[in-house]
């Protein structure tokens, strides 16, 4: 299989090619910089401009999938004005580039998964939502409803559009989670919030497998929640990290501080999302760690 890769130097596209090109497959990393003929892990490359619309002439020749995982981070910023307009931007003008591209090929690919979030649901309190629950109404949730909808030019050419909606990554390598362990090894970590919020996660080993499976089965389009069945509350997930790190977690930061902090972002921290993937299970996928504490324990691992 030839797959094609948006936000391949990211932590689940870094994760994604190794795992292709481990088996086999043939991948092109689709880059905003100049292309380089041979990258040495065995890959190709082709530039790409997703604001300006353009994907290198060729680049989808041959593609049987796409995996678009672009866009500027979440939380790698405060969210300013600017800063909002760029985090929708790179989601939406990025997803149409790839979609039109995918449309226009001389032989378009038969899949295209354009990323998502969690987000998409807003908060949720404590209701249990799968892939049928409505939008949300904050900013969050605007952007995934617009990113989503980016990619339809590819659903209109009749090509399959899955959207994995991500919870929290969970690896000591990058991401959310990436940023709290080495805070948890010096004893800074503590609930955030009121700490009841559930907080929707995969291992990133459960993601990467949750995205080969998504490309192989035809049965499964639109929205597939990439989260592990059993979604903890932040209270329960400072624990299990305070466990398996051997330190206390003694500090809690409420809701106001983290407001004052980190300005509108902090909703995200805060708000409850308690995502359960029924796509994937009706599917037959079989998650590796369906909990949390087995979750932390392989990103633990893999970080050795």
């Amino acid at each position: 299989m030839r797959v094609a890769i948006t936000g391949s130097t990211g932590l689940i596209g870094t994760a994604l090619a190794r795992s292709l090109l481990a088996d086999g497959h043939q991948v092109v990393r689709l880059v905003r910089g100049p292309s380089a003929a041979a990258p040495r892990d065995g890959s190709e490359s082709a530039h790409w401009d997703p604001a300006g619309g353009q994907v290198e002439p060729g680049a989808m020749d041959g593609v049987d999938a796409v995996v678009h995982l672009a866009g500027a981070g979440v939380g790698d910023r405060r969210w300013t004005a600017d800063y909002k307009r760029e985090i929708r931007d790179s989601r939406v003008l990025g997803t149409r580039t790839v979609a039109r591209a995918c449309a226009g090929a001389a032989s378009p690919p038969r899949v295209l998964v354009s990323a998502s979030a969690t987000g998409y649901y807003g908060d949720t309190g404590e209701r249990i939502v799968d892939e049928s629950a409505p939008a949300g109404s904050d900013f969050l949730a605007s952007v995934c409803v617009d990113w989503e909808a980016a990619a339809a030019p590819a659903r209109a050419a009749g090509i399959r559009v899955v959207h994995p909606r991500t919870g929290l990554v969970v690896s000591a390598e990058g991401g959310a989670f990436g940023r709290l362990v080495p805070l948890f090894r010096l004893g800074l970590g503590g609930r955030l919030g009121s700490g009841d919020q559930y907080w929707p996660f995969i291992s990133l080993t459960d993601h990467i497998a949750a995205l080969r499976f998504v490309l192989d089965s035809e049965e499964l389009s639109g929205p597939v929640n990439f989260t592990a069945p059993e979604p903890e509350t932040n209270r329960a997930v400072t624990r299990a990290m305070s466990r398996a790190l051997h330190r206390p977690a003694l500090a809690a930061v409420p809701a106001f501080a983290l407001r004052a902090a980190l300005g509108e972002f902090a909703t995200g921290i805060t708000c409850s999302a308690r995502v359960v993937p029924a796509a994937l299970l009706k599917a037959g996928f079989p998650f590796r760690h369906p909990t949390f504490e087995q979750a932390l324990d392989s990103a633990l691992r893999d970080a050795r």
